[in-house]
């Protein structure tokens, strides 16, 4: 066991930026690489009470000495990066320690200790991106505590939706809980005028991270994230948010959110909301794409189709608006809506047209052709063409990396085999491609 150990000598990361520091660097040390500090002392040629000084808070080391640590314990950065962002601090609360006012020295530190429980906290993360987050809102807060735009916010609800359709999910969360993080910053601040368009972009984000929880198969996790979003989009007082936002969480339902019928319940229960019927709109259009594709998943592909029909009578008779992340300035949405209706039904032709259609749209990221490859296979599988369908389907997931292969797109390739009639699931080509969908799980 290492010499100094936690319970004998704990050190409290919430005491100041260097007590941050040396919270890291003996996590680092004792947790992570297991050395004594002895030999690490004797490695790195500083002395054994000076590296205990260091990871007490009680002294500042030396930047070189921490470019040193860092190497030896494989931080990949993150110790160089949490030391300059100590310094940094260290200095501007020093120029800045005579000119607050109490009131905002008490908030300042109130917030300082909260962000330097969460640095303590992902101080083992080892990803610095993740890891950093916490010292680089406390820099923000030691500059001034600046808020971001409204106008910043809609750029960040842009990027992260690009994250979210090019990235693999694991590498999406972090940043999105970041930017929740800081924006329930700013919401605490905010006058009412700022407070509502606020709330307007933590519905979206909020429903964007829950998105990215069910790819990463945490269905729980997701529907608490999208209660979070309703509660801010009704907050806004905004109808067609507060659609947008209940749509999203029942098309998800399809991919192990709520069962079929529950998301149908949620279909109509916002469809019941006060001024439903007043206008077309994103929010109508997205209940009633979501809705018909509920209803092919359910087998009942007559209501699905009729529904598929209001959704193109309705956006061929309005000028529906841009907006990222529930509807694009293409017909884009409703031809995938028929692909996948038309697909469950076993309609070949009309299925082939839509997913053309979408094609030629050219949709952004990855997670649209995939889908459109797997909707043929299911359409194959319905018509009786058992080994082809199931063999077009193991070919595209096969095609994915591994980090692509998502709960959303395995779900998707999930109704191929489902399709599959029960005397013929003991084929040969249906078994292993029910251990291929076993093992991506």
């Amino acid at each position: 066991m290492p010499t100094s150990s936690p319970k004998s000598n704990p050190i409290d990361p919430n005491q100041s930026p260097w007590h941050l520091f040396g919270f890291a660097l003996r996590h680092w040390r004792e947790q992570v690489r297991n050395i004594h500090l002895r030999p690490l002392a004797e490695e790195i040629h500083w002395s054994y009470s000076l590296l205990a000084k260091w990871e007490r808070g009680e002294q500042q080391p030396h930047a070189d000495a921490v470019k040193t640590l860092d190497a030896r314990l494989g931080a990949d950065g993150y110790l160089v990066a949490l030391h300059t962002a100590a310094e940094e601090l260290d200095r501007l609360r020093r120029n800045t320690l005579n000119t607050a006012s109490p009131a905002h020295s008490k908030d300042e530190d109130m917030e300082r200790r909260r962000l330097l429980q969460l640095a303590a906290a992902s101080a083992g993360i080892g990803v610095l991106g993740a890891a950093g987050e916490p010292v680089r809102q406390l820099l923000d807060l030691s500059f001034g505590d600046q808020h971001r735009s409204v106008e910043d916010w809609e750029l960040a609800c842009a990027d992260h939706l690009h994250a979210i359709n090019t990235r693999p999910a694991d590498q999406v969360h972090n940043d999105l809980l970041a930017d929740l993080s800081e924006i329930q910053r700013q919401l605490h601040t905010a006058g009412d005028n700022d407070r509502i368009e606020l709330n307007r972009v933590t519905a979206v984000l909020a429903a964007f991270h829950a998105t990215v929880l069910v790819r990463l198969g945490e269905p729980g996790s997701a529907l608490r994230w999208y209660r979070t979003a309703r509660t801010a989009a009704d907050a806004t007082n905004d109808l067609d948010l507060r659609l947008r936002i209940r749509a999203h969480e029942a098309g998800h339902s399809e991919f192990g959110l709520h069962d079929p019928a529950t998301a149908l319940r949620l279909i109509h229960s916002a469809q019941q909301i006060n001024g439903m019927t007043a206008r077309p709109s994103v929010g109508r259009a997205t209940l009633l794409r979501t809705q018909a594709k509920i209803l092919a998943l359910l087998g009942r592909h007559d209501e699905a189709r009729r529904t598929l029909q209001a959704l193109i009578d309705l956006v061929e008779t309005s000028q529906l608006p841009v907006v990222l992340g529930f509807w694009d300035s293409s017909f884009n949405p409703v031809h995938f809506t028929a692909s996948q209706v038309f697909s469950a039904a076993g309609n070949e032709a009309e299925a082939s047209q839509a997913q053309e259609h979408t094609l030629a749209s050219n949709p952004h990221g990855y997670h649209t052709p995939v889908n459109l490859r797997l909707h043929t296979a299911w359409c194959t599988v319905v018509n009786g063409g058992i080994d082809e369908g199931i063999r077009q389907a193991a070919t595209v997931i096969d095609s994915l990396p591994d980090a692509y292969r998502n709960v959303m797109i395995m779900e998707t390739a999930r109704r191929v085999l489902d399709a599959v009639p029960l005397p013929q699931r003991e084929r040969p080509i249906v078994e292993e491609f029910r251990e291929v969908l076993a093992v991506s799980a």
